[in-house]
């Protein structure tokens, strides 16, 4: 595999109390320029030639269920490609995440891509946290456009101060999950709120409880580019799964180690 000369992400952004305490407070938080346009170009075309070469949906959209239409998903490219694991494991991303959970160190638990076709469904309201089995609540994902997007290209939208509500339902991203979420948050009378905009190397970051969902794609034409990386506080343990997508992340991301043990597999590093 050649290796291209990649902007160094080694260094650290600082991030201000204004925005820790939003996060804290509302459970995610909208991070202006993570990235700048030379470097979010150089990992777009990193990202993207991995997403083209691992992807293995090869149904149409039409022939795919609500999950199916709602993104491709390509996980863990980081793992197979030494071009996106500069980007995933990068330190300024690991030192924002630990900033805002308020932790010395963050390990990875996977990373993402999440393209949102043209004309893509509508991805349903659901929590992160539900496929992993571990013992702290001091998780976060970071979502990251890698192109420009508006509000019609399927924008993540929050129901903000959810996360403080824990596990809600013990349901996958499904039509089940739309209708029984919504009406949590409803009941909860959580402010839903999204971003109008992004910028292609901004991001948003939320905690594993966080509520959360997206519009369908209007674009007939543009795909939704956007990556995302996992991070848990460095000290959390295994816990036993409490359903068999937890199980099978517990064998995947996790190695199979067993309930009690570190999190802290050769798929889990350290980022500081």
């Amino acid at each position: 595999m050649t290796t291209l000369t990649a902007p160094d992400l080694a260094d650290f952004k600082a991030i201000s109390e204004t925005q820790i305490e939003s996060f804290r407070e509302n459970g995610h938080v909208l991070i202006p320029g993570v990235l700048n346009e030379a470097e979010v170009s150089h990992y777009r075309d990193v990202i993207n030639s991995a997403a083209t070469k691992f992807n293995t949906e090869k149904r149409k959209l039409e022939d795919r269920d609500t999950y199916g239409k709602a993104f491709l998903q390509i996980t863990n490219l980081w793992e197979v490609d030494d071009n996106v694991k500069a980007y995933a494991l990068a330190k300024r991303f690991g030192k924002i995440a630990a900033d805002l959970l308020g932790v010395e160190n963050v390990r990875i638990y996977h990373d993402q891509a999440l393209y949102k076709e043209p004309g893509g469904g509508f991805t349903p309201w659901h929590q992160d946290q539900y496929y992993w089995p571990v013992d702290t609540s001091n998780t976060i994902t970071m979502w990251m456009p890698l192109i420009d997007i508006d509000v019609d290209m399927g924008m993540l939208t929050f129901a903000s101060g959810s996360h403080q509500a824990g596990f809600v339902e013990n349901v996958p991203i499904s039509d089940e999950s739309e209708a029984m979420l919504e009406k949590f948050i409803q009941d909860k009378g959580f402010k839903v709120s999204r971003a109008q905009t992004m910028k292609a190397g901004d991001a948003t970051w939320h905690y594993g409880w966080t509520l959360h969902s997206a519009p369908g794609n209007k674009s007939t034409e543009t795909m939704r580019e956007v990556m995302t990386v996992i991070f848990i506080a460095d000290g959390a343990k295994v816990t036993e799964p409490k359903n068999k997508h937890q199980e099978a992340d517990r064998q995947r991301w996790m190695c199979g180690l067993p309930a009690g043990s570190p999190l802290n597999s050769p798929l889990n590093p350290l980022i500081l």
